[in-house]
């Protein structure tokens, strides 16, 4: 005869008392869950950067990327004022050992003597202008922080004609019959190593300025002799070292770090 012990062996569906887990059990079940939530998560912005990876490249950069920096250059261009200057500082402040960084469109051997600025320009013969030319400019100097895009900044000292002067000597960046002014600055080395673009209005900047000197000196090969730009309203790499030609355009001019997927505006 069946006892009630024996029957309740015999039910087949009577679950078995449940096994208490030792902590290092615990640990690990918490732990390969935490594993399998972290990597169901990681998928989401996986599958976010494979599809941004496989939109059409502009200039370098995935489409999104590029549409980000042109509403950045946009707000900036809402606050670009000729009033907005960069700060300055006394002469003693700046730097006698004038940090160089780059070498693109200066590894060409270059005959100073022989330089002249060649001023292209819509539809009239090129202007072919000395550096004694442009000296019997007003003589301009600035003291300010220059900075590099790859976080570095000095202070340092330069010299030379104001843009906006050398525009108004030579007549240059208006439309024909008009004006307007042409959206866009083109400039680049001699040898068309290195070549920048810049709007207009910063260009025209009380403080940009054509720069033949640095610390009351003639420049040095590596800062760009004869000639370069100096742009305190942009990072260094708008700040063109020995420049062989400008021109003025309403088409953005190629520009050497954008093409490698930097803003173009990289204003400050």
């Amino acid at each position: 005869m069946a006892t009630r012990d024996n029957l309740e062996e015999k039910r087949p569906d009577k679950k078995p008392e449940r096994e208490e887990l030792t902590t290092e059990q615990q640990i690990r079940r918490r732990t390969l869950k935490a594993i399998g939530l972290f990597g169901l998560a990681s998928l989401v912005p996986y599958g976010v950067w494979k599809w941004i990876q496989s939109q059409p490249k502009e200039a370098g950069l995935p489409g999104v990327f590029r549409k980000v920096l042109k509403t950045n250059e946009q707000l900036a261009n809402g606050y670009f004022s000729n009033t907005h200057l960069a700060p300055t500082f006394p002469k003693e402040m700046a730097a006698k050992n004038v940090r160089v960084n780059g070498k693109d469109g200066l590894r060409s051997a270059l005959d100073k003597d022989a330089w002249r600025l060649q001023v292209e320009r819509n539809g009239k013969k090129t202007l072919s202008i000395s550096l004694d030319e442009l000296k019997t400019l007003p003589k301009q100097e600035i003291i300010f922080q220059f900075k590099c895009i790859e976080g570095w900044s000095q202070i340092q000292h330069w010299g030379g004609v104001n843009f906006a002067d050398f525009v108004k000597k030579y007549q240059l960046g208006k439309k024909s019959g008009s004006d307007e002014w042409y959206s866009y600055v083109g400039m680049k080395t001699p040898d068309g190593g290195y070549y920048v673009g810049i709007d207009t209005p910063s260009a025209l900047h009380p403080q940009t300025i054509l720069a033949y000197e640095m610390n009351d000196e003639p420049l040095t090969d590596v800062h760009g002799a004869p000639l370069r730009l100096i742009i305190p309203v942009k990072y260094g790499v708008k700040n063109l070292k020995r420049i062989g030609s400008i021109w003025f355009s309403d088409e953005r001019p190629r520009d050497f770090w954008a093409e490698r997927g930097y803003d173009y505006h990289v204003g400050l």
